[in-house]
């Protein structure tokens, strides 16, 4: 008797995938379209994902306690009168619901027609590992978007792609090596992180294979960099690198692209959950959202309520492509942005924001002034003495009083000068004294774990105990 389950490859309608979000010049032509004709396509798809929330335990619960009915949901203008979730409700879902949880809805299927699922966790960044959970067709959704968006950013057909996104159970390696075999045709080397494979030996794969492309977490790329100076190989007369494609968050984009020779460097985001957010163009002018997939809303990060383009606030993201496994209906990445006003270069209708500007649950509040230890970087780059790694430090002495430092790594002189310059410096940019500690190159690796984390650690806050 033949076998009749559903495999990944035969659960998923490729042709409706590919209309409901298009790749190559037809995302273009899609993206140049009319704010009404976006808006349309973006009510079909967010009906899906509301019914199949309906049939979610999860969502039964978060909006059934917040008094919402079924008929109350009329379209995405009702999305500021739903509650947000974050990860903290996914990990109590867990906690109620060992091991997966009930949000991803794998009751709201009829016996044997549950989709294929795909099972990843977070890296554990701010907190214990997350469950990631997705079904085959919102799996490929996510895919496309980030295959798309390197197309978009200029990723040919000839190029040869070095990953260092990490493994294991971490969905990023996996989803960005699936991304580019699925949807491109760019040969992809997945070295991962310095413990998967060793700093001197990535540098040795990209010269022996001739990489063109990387991709990852700025600050490991620009270690590589190093790296590869010091093994005696030149980043710019030896390695063919073109193109960097990472999160490059606040980081000063002209001392990576300097690292590597004056290349391309573009900036994309997204978290675990959610998969691509949205990413730079060719015209490197504010991040696009992809918006045939993605409803984005920056709001304010006391109230909850949405900003003024221009103005702070938490990314809270609606995937509008996941209506199989774990709706994603009003997720707060906490992740701060703002929406860049004014008209796209490349005359592109999607929403651009700033890209990822800090964490607000990692955000310091010192003497009234709002602190991102992620900021600190591009702040530090104005000095040449600044050796690019550096660790942010939170206490609150005996009289209450909340203090600030920034441990910084220096080339050369280590001196007061040095440090009051710092010093200096950033009371000029943020506006109050905070302290500076001055370190020698490789001195904070043990504290920021730049080698084995794919983002490295800003923030030790010792306040709370």
């Amino acid at each position: 008797m033949a076998d009749t389950h559903n495999t990944y490859f035969n659960s998923v309608d490729w042709d409706a995938l590919q209309a409901d979000h298009p790749i190559g010049d037809d995302f273009i032509a899609f993206a140049s379209r009319s704010k009404d004709e976006i808006r349309a396509h973006q009510e079909k798809l967010f009906a899906r994902c509301v019914d199949r929330a309906w049939r979610t335990p999860f969502y039964q619960r978060l909006w059934g306690e917040a008094g919402i009915e079924a008929g109350d949901i009329k379209g995405l203008e009702t999305l500021p009168s739903l509650p947000v979730f974050d990860k903290a409700d996914i990990m109590a879902s867990i906690e109620a619901n060992p091991p997966f949880g009930d949000f991803a809805g794998f009751e709201g299927y009829p016996d044997g027609q549950r989709p294929p699922v795909i099972m990843h966790t977070t890296s554990g960044t701010t907190g214990t590992p997350q469950v990631l959970l997705f079904g085959a067709k919102s799996r490929e959704a996510q895919n496309l978007l980030l295959g798309r968006l390197y197309r978009f950013q200029g990723l040919r057909r000839d190029d040869v792609i070095h990953s260092v996104y990490g493994h294991g159970m971490i969905n990023g390696g996996h989803y960005v090596r699936e991304s580019v075999i699925h949807w491109t045709s760019a040969i992809f080397m997945s070295a991962g992180t310095g413990v998967e494979t060793r700093s001197v030996r990535q540098v040795e794969l990209m010269r022996d294979f001739g990489a063109t492309v990387i991709v990852g977490f700025a600050d490991y790329i620009k270690k590589l960099a190093k790296v590869a100076a010091e093994q005696g190989i030149d980043p710019v007369r030896d390695l063919k690198i073109r193109m960097v494609s990472g999160h490059l968050g606040r980081e000063d984009k002209d001392a990576l692209s300097e690292a590597w020779g004056g290349v391309d460097c573009f900036d994309w985001y997204g978290v675990g959950d959610t998969g691509c957010i949205a990413g730079e163009g060719p015209d490197r002018d504010g991040l696009y959202v992809m918006e045939d997939a993605q409803y984005l809303e920056v709001c304010d990060i006391d109230s909850g309520k949405p900003v003024a383009d221009g103005a702070d606030g938490d990314m809270v993201c609606t995937c509008l492509y996941k209506d199989d496994i774990y709706p994603i209906i009003r997720f707060n990445t906490h992740d701060v942005t703002r929406v860049r006003t004014g008209e796209s270069l490349i005359g592109m209708n999607f929403k651009r924001i700033e890209g990822f500007l800090g964490r607000s649950d990692n955000m310091v509040k010192i003497r009234g002034i709002n602190i991102f230890p992620q900021a600190m970087g591009p702040l530090l780059e104005e000095d040449p003495a600044f050796a690019g790694e550096f660790i942010c430090k939170a206490i609150r002495d005996e009289a209450g009083r909340d203090e600030f430092t920034v441990a910084a790594e220096v080339t050369g002189d280590r001196s007061d000068a040095v440090e009051s310059r710092l010093r200096a410096l950033l009371k000029q940019k943020i506006g109050i004294d905070i302290g500076v500690e001055l370190a020698a190159p490789g001195q904070l690796s043990d504290l920021t774990q730049t080698e084995v984390r794919q983002k490295p650690i800003r923030l030790i806050d010792e306040r709370f105990g």
